[in-house]
């Protein structure tokens, strides 16, 4: 890419840039300081601003960039995944919205602490939910690298590191500065404007087509070089019974994570009452389906235009696919109209890992001062506010971001994507799920609950192809590859369940009987809610 085509795009991500740290800058100015502030906004978002916000929340450069790559890749498998981040909608519409909401004020740990005050509880979901935020955060950051390497040519290690540099130092900036409030402004308009870019793409490319999705879809399988087989289950995960179970533990990680992401069940506490919860879930929803509708025809169109030789060529785990299409149907790499579609799709991309990131940093900062500074600091001599050990806690969730996101920026975004669902899944559902639905759940449950889930599901990972073994792997020139499956979530997800039922079964303190009823009463009703 030359200076020509990098000026326009760069442009355009500075002007976003400019924007959101206007809109910081604006609401830092009257923030009052209080934990609710920071945290959930002071509860004053409307159900469709906060529908707007989740959506922002959830269509991440994952969904923008590594999905359609990989649906530019393998065809039919690539649409899987788009299949397990919308089902999962329906887990949290009618499981915990407004349950969580009800039951919480700013955190997951405070849904469970509602049943049980025990700090060991506390600390244990609190320490999963950073796990699972530093591991989404990684996603992201991978996806800014590969922007950077394509607006520059791909032959620029140090601008890669330093974008990814700089994404976090503004995340750091969103978070610290503006808290809630101007997190969901920034998602808010983060939101329209891929939305208002998927929808412009997508009309192009059917022009291109004249309406015709069939000629779309044949054009796609013949320049893939795997004909029908491209339109057919199998491509990816088809190829033996590893990979075939590989799919079905994706498939389990993407439908049940959803509902134990930190910073989407952060987002419930952000409106007034439940049933403003439950309706931003159905405005989200939406939102998201439509948008994932289009990504579909996008990563079919990558094929058809592109081709996957050359999305390959650029970013052998397809994370370029989208930017490629743009300039393709813009008329090339040398036109204007090229430029310009470009430019603007690296300038969304990089407005929407920016969005996203600043909501993680949040629900991870939020859960490190929150559940384990307040749980772990003695209660004797001065204490710091939470919310300037929040702040600080931004700065350090960054800089692990930033270093992890170096260490696997060859990797797949949607793949890393989930395997940050699969940890939450496997740590943070069961525990969330035996909190509201088990009255015979008790504290020993809960922690074991937690750790049952989060320790297998890094210790498979560690263990499986993706680190080491492989070609493809963190460390092809080593092998400690004992589990044979990418995703984790197969196994992990029901050890997480199976701990905490015996760590319920085997404890010797007897459940409350009269917490339990306090907390359905309250999680079904809102009596009592904040």
């Amino acid at each position: 890419m030359t200076g020509h085509h990098q000026t326009p795009a760069l442009l355009l991500f500075g002007v976003f840039v400019a924007i959101t740290l206007a809109i910081t800058t604006w609401v830092s100015r009257d923030r009052h300081g209080s934990a609710e502030e920071f945290y959930a906004g002071g509860r004053l978002f409307s159900p469709m601003e906060n529908g707007f916000a989740i959506a922002g929340d959830y269509m991440s450069a994952a969904s923008f960039l590594g999905v359609t790559g990989l649906i530019a890749l393998f065809g039919y498998d690539g649409i899987l995944y788009v299949v397990g981040f919308l089902v999962a909608w329906l887990v949290v519409l009618f499981f915990v919205a407004e349950l969580v909401r009800n039951c919480g004020r700013f955190t997951l740990a405070d849904v469970v602490a509602a049943r049980m005050g025990e700090r060991r509880v506390r600390i244990a979901v609190g320490a999963s939910s950073v796990t699972v935020s530093v591991l989404y955060l990684v996603a992201q950051m991978v996806g800014a690298g590969s922007l950077v390497a394509l607006l520059f040519g791909g032959t620029s290690t140090a601008a890669r590191a330093w974008t990814v540099v700089v994404v976090g130092a503004l995340m750091v900036i969103y978070v610290a500065l503006g808290g809630m409030r101007a997190t969901t402004w920034i998602q808010i308009v983060k939101a329209v404007l891929l939305l208002g870019g998927t929808v412009a793409l997508t009309v192009l490319l059917l022009v291109r087509f004249h309406g015709d999705v069939d000629a779309l879809l044949r054009t796609a399988a013949e320049r893939s070089g795997h004909g029908d087989a491209f339109l057919a289950p199998g491509l990816r995960y088809g190829g033996d019974w590893t990979a075939r179970i590989d799919f079905v533990s994706l498939g389990l990680a993407l439908v049940l994570g959803t509902a134990g992401l930190p910073h989407i069940l952060s987002r419930f506490y952000t409106v007034p009452t439940a049933r403003a919860a439950r309706r931003s879930v159905v405005w989200s929803v939406g939102l998201i389906g439509g948008f994932y509708l289009m990504t579909i025809v996008l990563g079919f169109g990558a094929a058809a235009v592109v081709g996957p030789d050359d999305v390959r060529a650029s970013n052998a785990a397809g994370n370029t696919a989208v930017p490629l299409l743009a300039q393709r149907l813009g008329g090339g790499a040398d036109t204007t109209g090229g430029t310009v579609l470009f430019a603007m799709v690296a300038a969304i991309a990089f407005a929407t890992i920016l969005a996203v990131v600043a909501g993680i940093t949040l629900a991870a900062s939020a859960s490190v001062a929150h559940d384990l500074y307040a749980s772990l600091r003695h209660r004797g001599g001065k204490a710091r506010s939470e919310v300037a050990v929040a702040r600080t806690a931004a700065v350090g969730v960054g800089a692990v971001a930033i270093a992890l996101g170096l260490l696997v920026r060859d990797l797949n975004v949607a793949f890393l994507v989930g395997l940050a669902f699969a940890v939450s899944a496997s740590a943070n559902l069961p525990v969330l799920m035996y909190t509201l639905f088990w009255r015979g759940f008790t504290s020993r449950g809960a922690v074991w609950a937690v750790y049952g889930g989060l320790v297998p599901a890094l210790g498979l990972v560690l263990l499986s192809p993706v680190v080491s073994g492989s070609p493809g792997s963190l460390f092809p020139a080593v092998d400690f590859q004992y589990f044979p499956l990418q995703n984790p979530g197969l196994v992990s997800v029901p050890l997480g369940f199976l701990a905490g039922w015996l760590g319920t079964v085997t404890s010797p303190q007897a459940p409350d009987e009269a917490k339990y009823a306090e907390t359905e009463v309250r999680s079904l009703t809102g009596a009592g809610a904040v």
